[in-house]
């Protein structure tokens, strides 16, 4: 295509951006015609990919991170011939693929965006699978908003794709002044954010957004560029072309009141066909198999063992049984024992620092190109990254995140270490599974198990090591629960996860002391839920203590009790959990002082049951 015939296409994707936004009677035109001709140069001359396979492996992955310019991408996919007018018009309606943000309900569409902020930092993710474990030469493009370069996320990925090197990566900031509620932060002052992202090692170009030459001449740049990342910064007009919202502040995210005088402006609807250039062929190195004659851990019961440390030496032996699982680590691996893994599989092991945010998206980025991630730190620090994870969700990823050093069970490193929301964040997520063991043995089954499941899964781990109460041969499938103790005298079931198991075993052991026989569950699985072991619990003992060292909110009692309703009564209960701030003081001082301890549990079974 010439240059006069691109431009031809930009203005195609402008017009086509405000029939879609004029159709749903919303979305934001404006933000998508500012791009319009970086995207025409892209998909025409620089992009590397195959409309008719969106799983080949070869393909150059484009991430919309300002994902509310999806008129743009949309108008894009009807430029190649991958969609319709007609399913362009369908923007924003009920049924429609053509959703308000881009997301995978879309073949060519690798991740959900519009919490912005995140497209770079998964483009990294993405960009180091291909330099570092594909080792293929598909290129990762993301087309940024200078709004979300306020976020903290864009620079965490911006150190970490510098210090990697990434050559295959660019980001394309759209610098076009204005943001929702009028002038970005350093409005058209492209230096101010080159000055910034060089200081990260990477590339910079400074363009003029609207002129096709010098686009194409800096997308050209960024492939031939070894070594380093490349950041194309372009100077844009919001609303380009149409003199009703161009530059204008108060037009963000609102289709044009006068429709078809802009597009009459923009010369009228086209129909331009693009054939983007298909990659190579090329396949990367097979995966999936492993070492077969590699064993998990098993641990002798009688023993103590930490399920963190569990988790580590599980999470070693599947990386061998399995050459498709990374980690990523949140520069806590010692702690959190993922460094076992590392000792053996150094290559597939990513160092993420202390960027909670950066290491879930680069683990979201490696599952988009099929790997098995595991992201792991404290428990604690996960709420930083808590966007991160919702938005994985929506874009339908399988991740599996391991958070260590929960509750006040750690000890004496104080609240500000403690995660006591964790198990509530990771439980509303949607389709999370969410995973509690007490035992080192139930922990082996239980990594080995998230290893396959789709969606994101969590694994909760102990710091302080814990009795082995499981033999190696015992199974704990997801949804499940272990009944510990159980007589069919039993007057009140003790529920708890993770450490309380123990506390509600001896809490039991005491009460038969006094004569009151108490059930002992263990709800390894907290997402799902055992319902049927719950619920046939409450038809036989009529009466629960949960206990669990977590804020009361959201966790493991608000999972067993929404077991009931429909038909099936609640039974009469207590919960015990973290009611106050905690603060230093040795494990069991810490679980005394909470309430949830073994005398407390039985105290308050004691009370229960003879009311």
């Amino acid at each position: 295509m010439s240059d006069t015939d691109l431009a031809e296409l930009g203005q195609q994707l402008r017009v086509d951006s405000v029939r879609a936004a004029a159709a749903a009677g919303s979305g934001h035109p404006t933000s998508s015609m500012s791009a319009a001709d970086l995207m025409a140069v892209l998909l025409a001359r620089h992009l590397h990919y195959d409309f008719d396979r969106p799983d080949n492996p070869a393909n150059d992955h484009l991430i919309l991170s300002k994902g509310h310019a999806s008129p743009l991408l949309y108008s894009a996919y009807k430029a190649v011939g991958a969609i319709t007018d007609d399913e362009l018009l369908t923007f924003r309606k009920l049924g429609s693929r053509m959703e308000g943000h881009p997301t995978p309900r879309l073949p060519w569409v690798d991740v959900a965006t519009g919490s912005l902020g995140q497209g770079l930092p998964i483009g990294v993710g993405v960009a180091l699978s291909g330099s570092r474990l594909d080792k293929l030469p598909y290129r990762t493009w993301v087309l940024c908003g200078d709004s979300e370069m306020a976020e903290g996320s864009v620079w965490e990925a911006f150190e970490h794709a510098g210090v990697e090197g990434l050559d295959n990566l660019t980001a394309i900031i759209d610098v076009n002044r204005l943001g929702q509620r009028g002038p970005t932060r350093h409005g058209w002052d492209l230096d101010a954010y080159a000055r910034r992202i060089r200081a990260f090692g990477w590339h910079t170009v400074e363009i003029d957004g609207h002129d096709i030459a010098a686009i194409d001449e800096a997308m050209t740049s960024a492939a031939r560029t070894r070594g380093a990342p490349t950041a194309i910064i372009a100077r844009t007009r919001k609303g380009r072309g149409a003199s009703e919202v161009e530059d204008k502040e108060g037009k963000h995210g609102k289709p044009l009141t006068d429709p078809d005088a802009a597009i009459g402006e923009l010369g009228g609807r086209r129909d331009l066909r693009i054939e983007v250039r298909r990659p190579d062929e090329a396949e990367p190195a097979p995966r999936g198999g492993g070492d077969p004659h590699t064993s998990l851990p098993r641990y002798a019961t009688g023993g103590s063992v930490a399920t963190r440390t569990a988790f580590g030496e599980t999470l070693a032996a599947l990386g061998s049984l399995h050459d498709d699982i990374v980690v990523l680590d949140g520069e806590v691996g010692d702690s959190t024992k993922a460094q076992l893994f590392a000792a053996d599989h150094g290559e597939r092991y990513f160092e993420c620092y202390i960027a909670e945010q950066q290491m879930i998206a680069a683990a979201v980025g490696m599952g988009v190109r099929g790997w098995t991630a595991f992201a792991c730190t404290f428990a604690a620090f996960l709420t930083r990254a808590h966007d991160f994870l919702r938005m994985a969700a929506i874009s339908r990823s399988s991740i599996n995140v391991v958070g260590t050093h929960a509750g006040v069970a750690i000890g004496e490193d104080g609240p500000s270490q403690m995660a006591l929301e964790d198990l509530a964040m990771m439980r509303a997520i949607h389709g999370t599974t969410v995973l509690y063991p007490c035992d080192p043995n139930q922990t082996v089954q239980l990594v080995t198990a998230m290893t396959g499941r789709p969606g994101i899964s969590y694994l909760r781990a102990t710091r302080g090591e814990g009795p082995v109460i499981y033999g190696p041969g015992d199974a704990f499938p997801v949804g499940g629960s272990k009944v510990l103790r159980s007589h069919p005298d039993d007057q009140v079931t003790l529920i708890g996860a993770g450490v309380t198991v123990h506390q509600a075993l001896a809490a039991a052991d005491q009460l038969v002391a006094d004569g009151t026989r108490a059930r002992v569950i263990d709800l390894y699985s907290v997402k799902p839920v055992d319902t049927q072991t719950l619920r046939t619990a409450a038809e036989d003992t009529g009466r629960f203590v949960i206990v669990e060292d977590h804020h009361p909110e959201g966790g493991l009692a608000d999972a067993v009790m929404e077991s009931f309703g429909n038909g099936h009564p609640a039974p009469r209960h207590t919960r015990l959990a973290v009611h106050t701030m905690p603060g230093s003081a040795t494990p069991a001082q810490q679980l005394d002082a909470a309430g949830i301890s073994a005398p407390a549990i039985a105290a308050a079974a004691r009370k229960l049951a003879a009311s």
